[in-house]
C-alpha cells in the first residue's frame, strides 16, 4: 500500500509537471512578443526582412524562442515516458494487491457530495485498506416466496458459490412453499461451508401488510423493510439480494465495501439507472420523493447494528405513513419507501459503484456502468420482462445467465481448504457408510449408489392441490428421464387426478424440461402435477430413489405407483377412488391390482371400455404385459380370470410378482439397492406382502404400455455379464435382510426363489 502512495504521488508530480512546463513557456512566449508595451505580430508578413519593425535584435530574439520550445518539447516528450512507467508501475502494483483484498473499488462516501457525483469521501487508497479475512463468513439475505422464486433463487447462488472463496451464510426469508423446496435443496445439495437459516415469512406479513402495494413482487416485496427485526439480534451486518440476480464477482468484494462505511452511512445502495423518479416518463408521472434518481434495492448492504441504534423501524414506518396520505400506494414496493427515508436523510446512504447493480429493465442507463466485461460485478434482471429485456448487449448478459442457469451444481460441492467447517451429521453419517463399502468388491458402484445423496428440487413448477371433501382422492405416481417426456401431454390427458412425478435431469434438461412445460397448454393448464427434479449423478438410473421422492410428496391419502411408459384407461381415476371406498382401504392393508397390458404399435386407438379391449386382445392388437419376454411378471394377476370377472377378486403373491398397485400413503417405500434395470419392483411387492397386505385385482381397470426404445439400463443388464453378477448378489442380500425383518414369515421368499 505504501508503494501504491509513493507510485501515486510521483504519478501526481509528474502530471503537474508535464501540464506546467507548456504553461510556463507559452506565457513567456506570449510576453515576448510584446515591444513597449504593445503586441509584437507573429505573422509572416511582417517577419520578412522589409518589414520596418524587423530588428537584428528581434531576429535573435526569435531565434533564442525557437531553440528554447525545441528544448520544452524535448523535456515534455521525456516526462511523458516517465510519466507512463510510473503509471504502468502504478497499475501493475495494484493488480498485486487486488489479489489479496477487495477493497479496490470506489463509491461516495461524503453525504455533503452524494447528489453531485463526486467520488471523495473513500477515494483515497493510500491508508490502510481492510480485507476480507479468508475464513470471514459473507452473510447475504434473500426474500423469496413461490415456486418461480424458489428457482431463481438456485441460480442466483450458483453464481455465488461458483466465485465465492470464503463460508457463506444464507439468510432465508421464506413462505412455506420456499421453505420446503429450499430446505430439501439445500439439504441434498451438501455444499461445504454454507449455512442456511430459514425466517418464517408468513409471520412477517403483520408487519408490511398495511402497506398496498402494486409491485409484482406483492406483499414480500417490502419484507427487506424488517430484516432488522427478522435477522439475528447479534447480526451486524448483511448483504440484501433481490432472486433476480447474477454474481459476474466474488462477493466478497462487496462484503469488503462495509470496511468504506463512515460516519451515519448505514445503506449502501446503487443509484437507480432510470428516470423513474425523474417523474417525466410518461405524463403525470408522479414518482414517490427520491434524491435525483433515487436508488435501486435489488443490492442492498445493511449495517444492522447501527439502523437498530437509529431506531430504523420507526424512521421507516413514519416515513411510509406520511407518504401514502398523499401516494395512497407504493409502484416499487420496498425500494419507494427506502428512497423517502433517504430523501430526508442523505446522510444514511453510501453510494456503491455502478456496477454493484447492473439494472437491465427497459430505458436504463447501465451501459455506462461498463466499459468490459470485467467491469460487472453484479448484473440485475429487475424487468418483468426478465431474459426479454430490451438491452444493446443483452445477448451477453443473457449467455451469462444462462451459464450458471444450466451448470452442473454438483460441481459446487468443493471444499474451501483451510476454512473449517460446521459439522454436519447427514454428512458425517455419509462418509461413513461409504468408508465401510470395499472398493475393491466387483458390486462396489451398485452398493455405493444406495448411499448417494442427490440434489433435489421439489415442485419445480406451480403446483395447487385442493384435497377431496370424502378424502378419497388418489395420485398417481411415477418416474422418468429426458427420453419419456413426450409421455407427460398422454398421461395428463388420460389421468385428470392429482400427479406427482420424480424427473431424473442434469441442470441443463432441466430448463429444456422448463421450456418445454412453459410451451405446452396441456401441462401449463394443469396446476395439480407436481414436477420434482432429481438431479443427475453416478452412472446408474436410481429407479427407486426417484419412486421414494415422488411417493413422499403426494397429498392424497391414496396413490397408484405406476409407470411413465403406460396410459391409464380413461376414467380410471374415478374409478380408483369409487374402488378405495368400496374395498375400506382406509382401514385395510390392500394393494389393489391394475392389470396391465401393452401394444407394439406407436399408434393405437385406445380402448375406451373393457369390452373393447378384450376385442383388442383377442385380434392381436394387445397383449398382457411382458407376455412375450417375463409372463411370470405378472401371470399371478390370472388374466384368464379377469377376462369375466365383475367384482374384485383376490390373488397370492408368487415368485417375481410386480404389478400396479394403489395403496395407502404410509406404503413402506422401495429399496434403493436396486438401481437401473432389474427388481426394483419385484422387491416392493415382495415387501408389501411381508407386511402382509392384500393383493386384489380390480375387474374394470387397465392400463396400456406404450412402446420405446430400450432403455440404456436394459441395455446395459443384457450386454454386461457383471451387472446381472451384482444384480444376483444384491437379490440374495435383500432376501437375508427380509430373512432378518420378517423371521420366520420371510422363508417363503427364499424357497420360492429357488424354485422359480
Amino acid at each position: 500500500m505504501l508503494g501504491i502512495c509513493r507510485g501515486r504521488r510521483k504519478f501526481l508530480a509528474a502530471s503537474l509537471t508535464l501540464l506546467f512546463v507548456p504553461a510556463i513557456t507559452w506565457i513567456y512566449l506570449f510576453a515576448g512578443n510584446f515591444e513597449d508595451g504593445k503586441p509584437v505580430s507573429l505573422s509572416p508578413l511582417e517577419s520578412q526582412p522589409h518589414s520596418p519593425r524587423y530588428t537584428a535584435t528581434s531576429q535573435r530574439e526569435r531565434e533564442s524562442l525557437e531553440v528554447r520550445m525545441r528544448e520544452v518539447e524535448e523535456e515534455n516528450r521525456a516526462l511523458r515516458k516517465q510519466l507512463s512507467l510510473v503509471q504502468s508501475r502504478s497499475l501493475s502494483h495494484r493488480r498485486g494487491n487486488h489479489s489479496k483484498t477487495y477493497s479496490m473499488e470506489e463509491g461516495t462516501g461524503d453525504s455533503e457530495s452524494l447528489r453531485a457525483g463526486i467520488v471523495a469521501g473513500n477515494s483515497s487508497e493510500c491508508g490502510q485498506q481492510p480485507a476480507v479475512e479468508k475464513c470471514e463468513t459473507i452473510h447475504v439475505a434473500i426474500v423469496c416466496a413461490g415456486y418461480n422464486a424458489s428457482r431463481d433463487v438456485v441460480t442466483l447462488v450458483k453464481s455465488v458459490l461458483f466465485h465465492r472463496r470464503n463460508p457463506l451464510h444464507f439468510h432465508l426469508i421464506a413462505d412455506a412453499i420456499a421453505k420446503q423446496i429450499l430446505a430439501t435443496l439445500f439439504q441434498t445439495w451438501m455444499v461445504p461451508a454454507v449455512r442456511i437459516d430459514f425466517y418464517d415469512a408468513d409471520e412477517l406479513k403483520s408487519e408490511v401488510s398495511w402497506i398496498p402495494n402494486k409491485h409484482y413482487s406483492g406483499i414480500y416485496g417490502l419484507m427487506k423493510l424488517v430484516l432488522t427485526k427478522t435477522l439475528p439480534a447479534n447480526l451486524e451486518r448483511v448483504i440484501v439480494l433481490d432472486t433476480d440476480i447474477t454474481f459476474a464477482t466474488d462477493i466478497a468484494e462487496l462484503w469488503a465495501v462495509f470496511h468504506k462505511f463512515k460516519g451515519q452511512q448505514v445503506l449502501g445502495l446503487v443509484e437507480n439507472q432510470s428516470d423513474w423518479y425523474l417523474g417525466n416518463l410518461w405524463k403525470n408521472h408522479r414518482p414517490w420523493p427520491a434524491l435525483g434518481r433515487g436508488y435501486n434495492t435489488g443490492v442492498i448492504l445493511l449495517l444492522l447494528d447501527k439502523l437498530r441504534k437509529m431506531k430504523w423501524e420507526q424512521m421507516w414506518r413514519l416515513t411510509a405513513e406520511r407518504e401514502l396520505m398523499s401516494m395512497l400506494s407504493t409502484s416499487l414496493a420496498d425500494q419507494d419507501i427506502f428512497n423517502a427515508v433517504i430523501k430526508q436523510n442523505p446522510f444514511l446512504v453510501y453510494q456503491l459503484p455502478c456496477f454493484w447493480n447492473v439494472q437491465l429493465s427497459d430505458h436504463t442507463r447501465s451501459e455506462q456502468c461498463y466499459r468490459d466485461v470485467s467491469d460487472l460485478k453484479v448484473i440485475h434482471w429487475n424487468s418483468p420482462k426478465k431474459l426479454r429485456v430490451k438491452n444493446k448487449h443483452v445477448e451477453f448478459f443473457r449467455n451469462l445467465y444462462l451459464t450458471f442457469l444450466e451448470y452442473d451444481g454438483n460441481l459446487l460441492r468443493r471444499e474451501l481448504f483451510g476454512c473449517p467447517s460446521e459439522a454436519d451429521v447427514n454428512s458425517e453419517n455419509l462418509q461413513k457408510q461409504l468408508s465401510e463399502l470395499d472398493e475393491d468388491d466387483l458390486c462396489y458402484e451398485f452398493r455405493r449408489e444406495r448411499f448417494t445423496v442427490h440434489r433435489t428440487h421439489l415442485y419445480f413448477l406451480h403446483y395447487e392441490y385442493e384435497s377431496a371433501p370424502d378424502n378419497t382422492d388418489v395420485t398417481l405416481v411415477a418416474q422418468l428421464s429426458m427420453d419419456r417426456l413426450q409421455m407427460l401431454e398422454a398421461i395428463c390427458k388420460h389421468w385428470e387426478g392429482p400427479i406427482s412425478l420424480a424427473l431424473y435431469l442434469s441442470d441443463a434438461e432441466a430448463q429444456q424440461f422448463l421450456r418445454y412445460a412453459q410451451g405446452s397448454e396441456v401441462l401449463m393448464s394443469r396446476h395439480n402435477v407436481g414436477y420434482h427434479i432429481v438431479y443427475k449423478e453416478g452412472q446408474f438410473y436410481p429407479v427407486n430413489l426417484l419412486r421414494n421422492v415422488a411417493m413422499k410428496h403426494i397429498s392424497t391419502p391414496y396413490m397408484f405407483l405406476s409407470d411413465i411408459d403406460f396410459l391409464p384407461m380413461y376414467g380410471l381415476y374415478e374409478y380408483l377412488r369409487k374402488s378405495v371406498v368400496q374395498l375400506d382401504l382406509a382401514n385395510t392393508k390392500k394393494a389393489l391390482i391394475v392389470p396391465a397390458f401393452e401394444t407394439l404399435r406407436y399408434r393405437l386407438s385406445f380402448p375406451k371400455s373393457k369390452a373393447e379391449l378384450l376385442s383388442m386382445l383377442d385380434l392381436g392388437t394387445l397383449f398382457t404385459f411382458r407376455y412375450h419376454v417375463w409372463t411370470k411378471g405378472h401371470a399371478p394377476t390370472n388374466f384368464a380370470k379377469w377376462r369375466t370377472a365383475t367384482t374384485p377378486y383376490r390373488v397370492e403373491w408368487e415368485a417375481d410378482f410386480e404389478p400396479y398397485v394403489v395403496v395407502r400413503q404410509d406404503c413402506p417405500e422401495y429399496d434403493r439397492r436396486f438401481v437401473g434395470f432389474g427388481w426394483n419392483k419385484v422387491a416392493h411387492i415382495m415387501e408389501l406382502d411381508a407386511q402382509e397386505y392384500e393383493f386384489t385385482v380390480l375387474p374394470n381397470a387397465y392400463m396400456i404400455h406404450m412402446p420405446h426404445a430400450p432403455s440404456f439400463d436394459i441395455t446395459k443388464f443384457r450386454s454386461n455379464k457383471q451387472y446381472r453378477i451384482c444384480l444376483k448378489t444384491l437379490k440374495e442380500e435383500f432376501q437375508q435382510d427380509m430373512s432378518r425383518r420378517y423371521g420366520f414369515a420371510a422363508l417363503k421368499y427364499l424357497t420360492a426363489e429357488n424354485n422359480s
